[in-house]
């Protein structure tokens, strides 16, 4: 994590623990899948603003993250 977020890595962490909470709150599971983690990660691109926005997609509509993250992959 600090490789990816530096100083922010910390942040980045509870940021990473409030998605969880939102997860279990929205749909009745303990954690997000492991590919909406990494579609997160992907979409973040090394920023914790960048972190903050995937991780609100997660919650609101875990499509629309697979769909933005793939894009990212398929156009580095």
């Amino acid at each position: 994590m600090v490789a990816l977020f530096g100083t922010d890595a910390p942040a980045a962490l509870d940021l990473l623990e409030l998605l969880e909470l939102a997860w279990h709150d929205c749909y009745g599971e303990i954690t997000p899948a492991h590919n909406v983690v990494a579609d997160v990660l992907v979409l973040s691109e090394g920023t914790l603003s960048g972190r903050v926005l995937a991780c609100r997609l997660a919650v609101t509509d875990w499509r629309d993250l697979h769909v933005a993250a793939d894009h990212i992959r398929a156009h580095p």
